[in-house]
């Protein structure tokens, strides 16, 4: 096996070099989407831990969604918001695989976390009287973890071929972080086995999950559509309307940066359009369940409430 012996040790990362007039107006604008993610899946972390009405399935999954939205962030933001500000743009090789790392194992087990949400709204709204017996704890944990693994096996076989990449003429990488397809394209090595694994890796974990959602929701609607009254259907569609909002703009984000070709003309707009899924779904998601959920805004307002009592 051919170790990793690299002549380059770190990479530069070209970022939105094209916008060179707006550096500080871009490091504000991230600067603040970083620091309402942040703010926002924290409390509503802390929000599901403490509230005792909220440890129900539904919401044990949104606070794994939650916490791994905080990581996700953190993966790529600080980094961004550092070359940004500083203007200093490189990156160690070591850190680029780090956090090329981190971001293909959240990105993934992200995929997965989504569909195990459509499969429990599917089952409360399509198998309500089995809802209580099927979604029990044990289940709930074993489908979080099962999609953390899952994350963590996918990112492991790809990284460990990437490793194996030798870099040894130009280190600029042309996006705001260490993507892979775009890193692959700087080695010397013999990269044909690393593009074919991403192809097959890359449909092999992220189809399934998405063809779940697909069918979920095709039950979901079906179901819905063959409940009598108005009051009924948009009681039934109120339960999942976030959830699906979440993972249309994570989906569609992901689908339409994949689709565009990969020329000269179209870098600009492929980077624009891969903040679709990495920095705005992060303070999207918790805005969405916060601001679309009675229990949630209930629940807010109690722990405002008792925060503020207690300063007094």
């Amino acid at each position: 096996m051919q170790r990793n012996q690299s002549i380059i040790t770190e990479f530069i990362l070209l970022g939105f070099g094209e916008l060179q007039q707006q550096q500080i107006f871009l490091f504000l604008v991230f600067f603040v989407i970083y620091i309402l993610t942040m703010a926002a899946n924290i409390l509503t972390t802390l929000l599901i831990v403490t509230a005792r009405y909220l440890h129900t399935p539904m919401y044990f999954f949104l606070g794994n969604l939650s916490c791994l939205e905080i990581l996700y962030s953190s993966t790529l933001l600080p980094k961004m918001l550092a070359n940004l500000l500083t203007g200093d743009k490189s990156i160690s090789l070591k850190g680029c695989m780090t956090q090329l790392y981190f971001f293909a194992f959240l990105g993934s087990t992200e995929c997965y976390l989504l569909s195990v949400m459509s499969y429990d709204r599917f089952l409360a709204i399509c198998r309500p009287l089995h809802y209580r017996t099927r979604m029990k704890n044990g289940l709930c944990i074993q489908l979080a973890v099962g999609s953390w693994i899952n994350g963590i096996v996918f990112t492991s076989i790809y990284l460990s071929l990437i490793l194996q990449l030798s870099y040894c003429g130009p280190n600029e990488i042309d996006h705001f972080f260490c993507e892979s397809l775009p890193l692959i394209s700087l080695s010397c090595s013999d990269t044909r086995l690393v593009r074919y694994a991403s192809i097959i890796l890359g449909f092999g974990f992220t189809l399934p999950p998405f063809a779940l959602n697909l069918l979920f929701y095709m039950y979901i609607i079906a179901a819905i559509k063959r409940i009598p009254s108005n009051t009924g259907r948009q009681k039934a569609f109120s339960t999942c309307s976030s959830h699906l909002i979440v993972v249309s703009v994570f989906y569609g984000g992901l689908l339409i940066a994949c689709f565009i070709p990969k020329t000269e003309e179209t870098k600009t707009p492929n980077k624009i359009l891969s903040l679709l899924y990495t920095v705005l779904p992060p303070l999207f998601n918790p805005f969405v369940y916060s601001l679309r959920n009675k229990d949630v805004k209930e629940g807010l307002k109690k722990l405002l409430g008792r925060f503020f009592l207690k300063k007094e």
